[in-house]
């Protein structure tokens, strides 16, 4: 009886795009080797980081100037609604 290969992953602590990658290399290569690509592209697949929102980016920026600059800037705690239109950009206190 042959020596099965030992597994380098979790199934249960796989994604869902995961599983469906891991059953579709199986499903072409079979069980031992589809498992053996499997945690080869596994081990090298890139760790996610978080995405970065460029225009958040831009509003801390702009908000950081000001906070320097003037003495008396301050954000209130509720904070504001900052929206886009035809008309511009309109800032609102935000409701409670």
């Amino acid at each position: 009886m042959a020596r099965q290969p030992k597994k380098t992953f979790n199934e249960k602590e796989l994604s869902k795009g995961e599983l469906r990658k891991l059953t579709a290399i199986r499903k072409s290569l079979g069980d031992k080797i589809g498992d053996k690509a499997f945690a080869e592209w596994l081990k090298n697949k890139p760790s996610p980081s978080n995405p970065v929102d460029r225009n958040a980016e831009l509003l801390v920026s702009a908000i950081e100037i000001l906070r320097k600059n003037e003495k008396t800037f301050r954000i209130p705690r509720g904070g504001y609604l900052v929206t886009t239109g035809r008309a511009g950009v309109s800032v609102k206190p935000a409701k409670k």
